[in-house]
């Protein structure tokens, strides 16, 4: 399939979908250009980017970008981590790349898809990995897991604000693409899935945003629609007996999760569908606890 050998498979075959471009037709950047925070002339306050800070690095990969690349081979320092986004399900993920041998392992885009999420392939072993389970689903890598970084999906504006020193991803790819063109703003709007998944419920718009949180075999979902319309707000909680803290930008419509002790877990902001098609059991949030604004400067 698209030149993979799906033989081993660990989901039905009938689930995996071609998206429409063959392998690498949506061509994955390894070590790309980056630029400082005042040369991205092109961004918009309001223009949606991937943040990564890692190893005292801040770097930001817009959106318009990602859209037409969906996999950065990138390095933070020394160590390798991969950035990927699914514009299908709006899910951006950062992955740690290094292996064990001290190598580094770099993705491609496979030009498939399972519960309409893009299925990455690793250009050494070419198995195929499902972003939101962040694991091989099929080839010689077939059940390992892949280990995520935090990463933030918000507005140019709220990630410059904490980040002024960010780097940002370039637009010069090498590549002849208009990265002002957003070819999937109709689709966010639309009630209709571009492929199937294997589990939808109704309960709300399909592509409502949604904050995922997952500890252990616990899951929830805490939709942006939960939260005030403006303004910060924090949410404490529990899930899977664990005490969290949701920190909620409404304007930016972004938020990030912590531990009791101040750890930052890794999230995943997703439209519902996603969320649901690789989390049927989750609970889904519906204002309690209550939502407390954040008083400036805290």
């Amino acid at each position: 399939m698209n030149g993979f050998d799906v033989s081993n498979s660990a989901v039905p075959l009938d689930e995996i979908h071609r998206g429409g471009p063959p392998r690498d037709g949506i061509p994955a950047l390894t070590d790309p250009e980056f630029i400082g925070a005042g040369g991205a002339h092109g961004l918009r306050d309001d223009d949606r980017v991937l943040g990564v800070f890692r190893n005292g690095v801040a770097k930001a990969y817009p959106l318009g970008i990602m859209n037409y690349h969906e996999v950065v081979n990138d390095l933070f320092g020394a160590e390798p981590i991969a950035v990927t986004y699914c514009p299908l399900c709006f899910t951006g993920i950062a992955f740690q790349a290094g292996q064990p041998d001290g190598s580094r392992r770099t993705f491609g885009v496979s030009g498939l898809l399972y519960n309409s999420d893009v299925l990455l392939y690793d250009r050494e072993t070419e198995s195929l990995w499902s972003q939101i389970a962040a694991r091989a689903i099929a080839g010689p890598r077939r059940g390992e897991t892949l280990a995520m970084v935090p990463l933030a999906n918000t507005t140019w504006e709220a990630w410059h604000a904490e980040h002024p020193d960010t780097r940002v991803l370039s637009r010069d790819t090498d590549y002849a693409r208009n990265y002002d063109r957003d070819p999937y703003a109709a689709y966010a709007e639309d009630e209709a899935l571009m492929f199937p998944v294997r589990f939808r419920m109704q309960a709300m718009h399909p592509k409502t945003p949604v904050l995922g949180v997952r500890i252990g075999d616990h899951a929830r979902a805490y939709p942006f629609a939960e939260f005030p319309e403006t303004g910060r707000h924090r949410v404490e909680d529990t899930l899977g007996g664990e005490v969290i803290t949701l920190d909620v930008d409404a304007d930016a419509q972004t938020g990030r999760v912590f531990d009791s002790r101040g750890e930052e877990l890794t999230s995943l902001i997703a439209f519902w569908f996603a969320w649901f098609a690789f989390h049927p059991e989750t609970e889904r949030y519906t204002g309690d606890p209550p939502a407390v604004p954040i008083e400036d400067g805290v």
